[in-house]
This record gives structure tokens, sequence and C-alpha cells, in this order.
């Protein structure tokens, strides 16, 4: 079995509201004043009240060549990573004492929005003092889909190795990729949604001797399913520029929200012997307004069963990979009963589901 003992979060310093964000896209993007009623009800329907930035606003009103913002990825995903780690392991919420650095068999680093070689988790190798012989993996290019993947990766590890620990780290600077030139519907729409976060999951496997840290009410990882769809990369990704990373996010996510997504999470359930009813929530990872509207749909489920991943939209946006982790944290800290079952869940490129079923213990 794999626990999930802890979680952390980096939270930026730079928080803007969606009003904000919103003039802003009326100063830097050249439409027409008809052109910018019929644009900005995107704005006002995302369901977003205040996403969090590690640049000012100022240094989005600015051109940037694809190496300045990913400098800026590297000195910004170094700091943030940090501090959600270290939430991570020392957060009394979850965890009865803080867990030694050195405990740590496994970092897994997630993120799509900056470049590193080498990869972002050997600078926390550097600054902390976990052992030499840490394992290493690396996830990149998964989108809003990594952090459900990466934890399923842990799942798959810790499964293998029961005594062992792993450090789920997503990483995601969305501002850094915004691009003021870019006058593509799907940019706009990205412009209402995306914010940036870090955030970081403690794993231990059930013969760890350090799971008599962890507190009760948390989650172990019953199963995991993923799925990928033929022939769909032109859904969600990135265009590579010279001047950095374009964003592609196609308006017929939640119409496949409704057919590819339907159909998996609808055959997990039932290989599961389990049905909407016998789940007391979703933590969803939050692509936006319509995208859990049309999982409400499909499940015939209610909004309050979603409500953490609303609660993460309405606060800091979409932060990619990130985002599911900042759901797991408030649904951690509610608290659930005994045996209750959650499913943890997120889409991305590919165009790909990932779904992990939960138990409260």
């Amino acid at each position: 079995m794999t626990f999930i003992s802890s979680v952390g979060v980096g939270i930026p310093e730079y928080d803007l509201s969606q009003t904000e964000v919103k003039e802003l896209v009326k100063e830097v993007f050249p439409y027409s004043n008809k052109q910018m009623e019929h644009i900005l009800p995107v704005f006002d329907n995302a369901a977003v009240n205040n996403r969090q930035f590690v640049v000012e606003k100022e240094w989005l009103r600015q051109n940037h060549t694809f190496q300045e913002r990913n400098e800026l990825y590297l000195t910004f995903a170094k700091k943030h990573m940090l501090q959600a780690v270290d939430h991570c392991l020392t957060n009394g919420e979850f965890l009865t004492r803080d867990m030694p650095y050195e405990a740590i068999d496994m970092i897994i680093f997630v993120s799509s929005t900056g470049i590193a070689t080498p990869s972002m988790e050997v600078h926390l190798l550097n600054e902390r003092p976990f052992r030499e012989s840490t394992n290493r993996m690396p996830l990149w290019g998964l989108g809003c889909v990594g952090g459900a993947i990466g934890l399923s990766r842990a799942f798959d590890w810790i499964s293998a190795h029961p005594e062992k620990t792993a450090l789920i780290v997503s990483c995601e600077l969305c501002s850094l990729t915004f691009q003021k030139d870019d006058n593509k519907k799907s940019n706009l729409v990205g412009s209402a949604l995306f914010g940036d976060g870090v955030s970081a999951v403690l794993a231990m496997g059930d013969k760890s001797p350090y799971l008599t840290y962890q507190r009760k009410s948390t989650p172990r990882i019953v199963r995991t399913s993923s799925l990928t769809k033929k022939d769909s990369t032109s859904v969600m990704g990135w265009h590579v520029t010279n001047s950095g990373l374009e964003v592609i996010f196609s308006k017929s996510i939640p119409a496949l929200v409704n057919s590819f997504w339907d159909g998996h999470i609808n055959t997990f359930l039932h290989e599961e012997g389990l049905n909407e009813q016998m789940i007391h929530s979703f933590i969803a990872h939050p692509g936006g307004k319509k995208v859990l509207t049309a999982m409400e749909n499909v499940l015939q489920s209610s909004s309050k069963k979603f409500t953490h991943s609303y609660n993460v939209l309405l606060n800091h946006g979409n932060m990619s990979s990130a985002t599911v982790f900042y759901v797991l944290y408030e649904a951690m800290k509610e608290g659930v009963g005994r045996q209750k079952k959650s499913i943890l869940s997120a889409l991305g490129p590919g165009f790909s589901s990932e779904l992990l079923l939960l138990e409260w213990n």
C-alpha cells in the first residue's frame, strides 16, 4: 500500500486579481473595442478571482526572449520548490513530527513550463540534506496531468519497494510563458485561467519505518489508471517559438470530458465495483469551470463533491500540474472519515486522463 502522508505548497508572492489581469489584457492585446467586448466575458466567466505569479504585472507588459524566461524559471523554481518541500516535510497538520530529508528515497520532479538540465530536483539535493543515493525521476511535458501521473509513478515504485518513501514535487510557472504578441484565442483563454504554483507530496509504503510520523485522516492509493487518446496532440500543449512557449488550448476539451473522460471514469468505477454515490469526493484538477461542470454532468454528481477543486480555481487559477496537489491539500485539511473513497483525476496533453482511487484511513 502507498499512503499520502503530507502535502506542502510554495505560493508565489505577487497576487493579481482577475480584474487586474483583465485590465492588463485590454492594454497589451491590440483588439478593437468591439473585439474586446466579445473577448472579455471569458475572464468574467472563468470562476477565477485571484492568481499568484512569480513576476510583477509590469513584467507581463514587456517582450522577453526564451532565454530570459527560462533563466527566471530556474531562479524562481528553485526558490518555491524549496518552500513547498520544506512545508511538506514539516507540515504539522499531517505529520506528528518533522520528516528527515535523509528519509526520502525517491524524488519525482514534474514540470512543463521551463527547461533544466540537470533537472531541478538536483537543486533540492544540493540545498537540503537529502542522501546522495536518493533516486530521481524527472517528468517533463505532461502539462496539467503531470501531478497525477507523478503520484501514480510513486505508487508503482513504492508498491515494488513498500519500505520506501517518495517525494513528488510539481513546479509550474505559467506566467513566464505569457506571450503578449500571441493574439490567438487559446492564449486569451490561458490568460484568463493560468497562474503559478508549486506543490510537494510525501508518499510512504506500508512498511516504511516513518509511517508512524503521519497523523490520521490521510488517504492511501488503492489503484491508478492511465488513458491516452490516439491522434489528439492538437488538443493542448506548447508551440515552441523563439520567444518562448505558446499555449495550445482547444475549445474541444469540455466535449472530450463528455466522451473520452466519460468512458475512462465509468470503466474505472465499474472495474472497482463502485458508483458515483459511493465516492465521497472528487479531487479533480480544475482545468476550468467548463471542465468541472462537464465532469459533474458525466457523473450525474453535485458540485459539492468538487468543492475543493472550485475553491482552488477561484483562489489560485489553473496552475497546470501543481493544481491537483493544491486540491489534495485542501481535502486533507478538511479530513475525511475512515474508509471513505475519493477519486483524484487530471487531464492533460496527449490527450490523456489519469485517475487514482484513494481510500481514507
